[in-house]
């Protein structure tokens, strides 16, 4: 697990991950995030407007923007991924939030729901940290990770890196869930946390996974509950895809 950074513009840290985004946020202390969620999604370039005027309108800086959650309407190649994501960039560089070092510190979730899927990628819910002098509850954005072991550069392919790749047995899936459920454990610990620190825990597969559920519920969804999306990761090949938060002020945005 690499070493937690400081992104000082936006008062929180980050684990680093790949180009496209992070592993995972912390607000520092004296801040705290909230997210947002869009009663409808919102196409990405639309969206990051909306995100900005909202960020101007409470006069935080747009470098406070530390997650967001993506839903596109079918999993991309692996060409497909890399062209949306070197776009998708472009934005986090004008904002400050990027530069020509291509470390990103915004955590991001990015799936595609099977029914109902939006015409092109788009928010569904974004992040961003405030001043909070008062809370003393822990923080964080945890980014979604499917079942794909990390990338040694970033020309890697993901089908050269997906645990029991082709593979939707019901032995393969809770394997697949296992490897997840540790990739969100060694992320949360990253930042000193564990589960009994998470206020949600979201899992994304058009599997049935509910024979993996034992080992889930005695870690965290007895107490936490699990949300179920019926949704795919966002690369072909991938089955299981979940993040986790810590958040405590969550709204609803038109």
């Amino acid at each position: 697990m690499p070493e937690v950074q400081l992104f000082t513009p936006g008062s929180y840290r980050f684990l680093p991950g790949v180009f496209q985004y992070s592993a995972g946020v912390c607000a520092m202390p004296g801040y705290t995030i909230v997210r947002e969620t869009f009663e409808t999604p919102k196409p990405v370039k639309h969206g990051f407007a909306l995100i900005a005027d909202r960020l101007k309108s409470q006069r935080l800086p747009l470098t406070s923007f530390c997650a967001c959650e993506l839903r596109s309407p079918g999993q991309f190649d692996d060409a497909g991924f890399r062209a949306f994501n070197e776009e998708y960039i472009l934005t986090l560089n004008q904002w400050g939030i990027m530069d020509e070092t291509r470390v990103n510190p915004v955590a991001r979730s990015n799936v595609c729901p099977e029914f109902n899927a939006p015409p092109e990628p788009s928010f569904h819910a974004f992040s961003y940290v405030v001043p909070a002098p008062d809370e003393t509850r822990a923080s964080c954005v945890i980014s979604g990770s499917a079942e794909a072991r990390p990338p040694k550069s970033d020309d890697d392919l993901y089908r050269d890196r997906i645990v029991r790749f082709g593979d939707t047995s019901p032995d393969a899936i809770a394997e697949k869930v296992a490897h997840v459920v540790g990739v969100m454990e060694q992320r949360l610990g990253g930042f000193g946390l564990g589960w009994r620190d998470t206020t949600a825990v979201q899992a994304y597969s058009v599997h049935d996974f509910h024979h993996a559920m034992g080992d889930m519920a005695n870690k965290f969804a007895a107490a936490r509950g699990l949300t179920w999306h019926f949704a795919r990761p966002p690369v072909q090949g991938l089955e299981y895809e979940m993040d986790c938060r810590a958040v405590h002020t969550e709204l609803s945005h038109p």
